[in-house]
């Protein structure tokens, strides 16, 4: 029992950060704007949250640090997408390799150093039941911070006039524009949103998942994030399934490989890309389901006055 609980709360912890760096690509997408840079801004979030949890003593302020890092890194591609009207594949991609080799830099005398680690909340009573206690209700403040994101943001994108005008903006922002809509503003605040989420999600790695800044401590978590807003058909709530479904294939790839059972381990350590590629290919078979729900503007760029 206690061996079984260990394994779910480690994919809990491997699950949330790609949970909270995929729904805020979500809402990006949702708006018509492919950001690539998912990888350069997690990574920064990572090494600016250890710097100043380290520096400080607090993962508050840590966690803090990591949202404005990727809320940096965002700027940098919103007003080069947006302002400056740059491709967005090409920028994207641009993106991540600043952020691996800002963060290597900014990290460097970082390494190797013990990190600050978040916390657990621990609610009395509901935290001692039995095998569940733990799981439900002993976690840390962000993974609980990742549930209520995909809540909010399907209340958001589903219920709400701000949903809306997001999607009509992602599905045509020519039509959108002519009913008064700032297009760009709009997109901006989209893309600034993922870049939050992206910088809590790099900060999640570095203070609660391993709470120690290694180089390039993502290891293409970014990428996984963003095949999952695909695998999901940009719907919240499958997110959240195949986060956490991704999220076990990852730790079980690590628990068999501990087992010593003679699969090789780079075998082991490539399933979690794997099952990328072919969740992907699985969907892109469905052409209804990624047609009804992908995003008509998605990666095309808007200037008002064309």
């Amino acid at each position: 029992m206690d061996g079984t609980q260990a394994i779910i709360l480690t994919i809990i912890t491997a699950s949330t950060p790609l949970l909270l760096a995929a729904i805020g690509e979500l809402v990006v997408e949702r708006s018509g704007v492919l950001n690539l840079g998912v990888e350069g801004m997690m990574v920064m979030g990572a090494v600016c949250g250890f710097a100043t949890a380290y520096t400080t003593g607090s993962p508050t302020l840590g966690i803090f640090a990591g949202i404005m890092a990727g809320i940096g890194m965002a700027f940098i591609f919103a007003f080069m997408t947006q302002t400056l009207v740059s491709n967005q594949v090409a920028t994207g991609l641009a993106l991540t390799l600043l952020g691996l080799g800002l963060s290597g830099l900014i990290g460097e005398s970082f390494v190797g150093l013990p990190g600050v680690k978040l916390v657990p909340v621990s609610i009395p009573l509901l935290s001692d039941i039995p095998f569940i206690g733990r799981i439900l209700f002993g976690q840390d403040i962000l993974v609980y911070a990742s549930i209520a994101l995909v809540i909010a943001t399907t209340y958001v994108l589903f219920k709400t006039r701000v949903g809306l005008i997001i999607r009509a903006v992602g599905d045509n922002h020519h039509s959108a524009h002519s009913l008064g809509y700032n297009v760009i503003m709009v997109r901006y605040a989209c893309i600034l949103f993922g870049g939050a989420c992206a910088g809590l999600s790099g900060a999640y790695l570095s203070l609660a998942y391993t709470p120690q800044w290694i180089e390039n401590m993502t290891a293409g978590r970014g990428w996984i994030a963003l095949a999952l807003v695909v695998f999901a058909t940009w719907l919240p709530k499958r997110l959240a399934i195949g986060a956490y479904l991704f999220g076990t294939v990852w730790i079980m790839g690590l628990y068999v490989q501990a087992q010593g059972l003679g699969i090789p381990s780079q075998f082991l350590s490539s399933l979690p890309y794997l099952v990328t590629i072919i969740a992907l290919v699985i969907i892109s078979g469905n052409k209804t389901l990624t047609r009804v729900n992908t995003p008509a503007c998605i990666g095309q760029s808007f200037v008002p006055d064309r």
